[in-house]
């Protein structure tokens, strides 16, 4: 990672999202629960709307008929974006898919794709060969264990790539509850806070931001 750049901002990064299927997701057996990943799949992508940061989108095998397209709660938030369906394990194998993140203009690239060990990890390293700097969600991934999962992680983190999570990532990107993002931060985060009592009691969430969150929705 280029020290001198220091963390990922919403100005110089592109959220890369791959292979969010059905059928990927029916494999995942991995830590995370399933209804996790796509929640925080979602708040990735609304948070990166909301900042006005492009979005890179990609299938596998769905114009050959063997896999289904996009997850449709994640498919909803992606609504004017085309996904860039391909044949290769890695789409940085695929030529549209490099032109696509090309096109963004941005060097630093935050990746979530299923599963962690084959799609997740062949694209970013294969971004990482091709000069970019990537950092990787690793609580809106997984893989088909828990070992492959972890193994994956280990070898993206050798090959230079930086692990983050959901939240990481979101609050990375705007960092200041007083600067130019707030009101769309506050936004999408409230909306995610309310949401993910829904899905799991893992997540740690105070009264005081549960009550904030809910006021938000309210208003």
């Amino acid at each position: 990672m280029n020290r001198d750049l220091g963390v990922f901002t919403s100005e110089d990064s592109a959220l890369v999202l791959i292979d969010y299927q059905p059928e990927q997701l029916e494999s995942i057996r991995s830590d995370t629960a399933h209804d996790l990943i796509q929640l925080h799949t979602r708040w990735l992508v609304r948070a990166a709307k909301a900042f006005h940061m492009p979005i890179v989108l990609s299938t596998v095998g769905v114009e050959s008929g063997r896999l289904s397209p996009t997850l449709p709660a994640i498919a909803d938030e992606l609504e004017g974006i085309e996904p860039i369906d391909r044949t290769s394990m890695s789409a940085f194998e695929d030529r549209a898919f490099r032109e696509a993140v090309a096109a963004t203009g941005r060097k630093r690239l935050v990746f979530g794709a299923l599963q962690t060990e084959v799609c997740l990890t062949f694209a970013v390293i294969e971004a990482l060969k091709a000069g970019y700097e990537a950092q990787f969600v690793t609580d809106a991934v997984g893989g088909r264990s828990e070992i492959a999962h972890l193994t994956a992680i280990e070898r993206l983190s050798l090959a230079g790539a930086v692990p983050n999570t959901a939240l990481g990532v979101v609050v990375e990107w705007f960092r200041d509850w007083a600067g130019p993002l707030a009101e769309p931060a506050r936004s999408v985060t409230g909306w995610y806070l309310a949401e993910v009592p829904k899905v799991t009691d893992t997540v740690g969430i105070a009264e005081a931001e549960a009550a904030r969150a809910q006021a938000a929705l309210a208003a």
